[in-house]
């Protein structure tokens, strides 16, 4: 399978991007190498060869310990906030 350009552009109007031809082009190279790099992992011979959930084993000790702890005052949680009104975080409106 290839990718065309078409393509790239279908999946950018999907996500709600706007690509120049310049930059749908360089995503398409980018794609069709992604797919030939999977055509290549497909040729490798995995019978006998058990899924993995993780690359590393991972054990219930690999976690830190569930400790309950004293909750965040609100003088702490807004001391480094770019910007705040009483006991909350002012942020930019996004929602026209």
């Amino acid at each position: 399978m290839s990718v065309t350009k078409d393509d790239v552009h279908y999946v950018a109007n999907l996500a709600r991007l706007q690509l120049s031809d310049k930059e749908a082009e360089s995503l398409k190279k980018d794609m069709n190498k992604i797919l030939g790099y999977i055509d290549t992992l497909n040729e490798v011979d995995t019978t006998g060869v058990e899924p993995l959930e993780h690359v590393t084993e991972v054990t219930a000790s690999s976690f830190r310990k569930d400790d309950a702890r004293e909750p965040v005052s609100h003088e702490d949680a807004l001391k480094n906030a770019p910007d705040a009104d009483s006991d909350y975080f002012r942020v930019p409106r996004v929602i026209e």
